[in-house]
């Protein structure tokens, strides 16, 4: 399938690029071998075979979320640069 120099050219502006003359040509023949691509693509029987809704089969083992507390106040507070009996402090931040 050969695509005209016009489409090559618009299809340049949407994408924003400057085509010298000789890169319109070569652009149009790499389109045209992409378009034979897909048209070999779409002459196979994919009537048997099941849509992919990803690339691979890998499927995420996943844990349960379970609340727990496995720092007391006290550990939790062990580095802070300030904390007083239960809290973090820091600077003041409103006015």
């Amino acid at each position: 399938m050969e695509i005209d120099l016009e489409t090559i050219r618009k299809i340049a502006h949407l994408a924003r690029l400057e085509l010298k003359p000789e890169e319109e040509q070569q652009m149009s023949g790499d389109f045209a071998k992409i378009l034979d691509w897909m048209n070999q693509l779409n002459e196979l029987d994919t009537s048997n075979v099941e849509p992919l809704m990803h690339m691979h089969q890998g499927i995420n083992v996943f844990r349960k979320d379970i609340a727990k507390n496995d720092l007391t106040k006290k550990e939790g507070l062990v580095n802070a640069p300030q904390k007083n009996d239960d809290y973090i402090m820091v600077p003041k931040v409103m006015e």
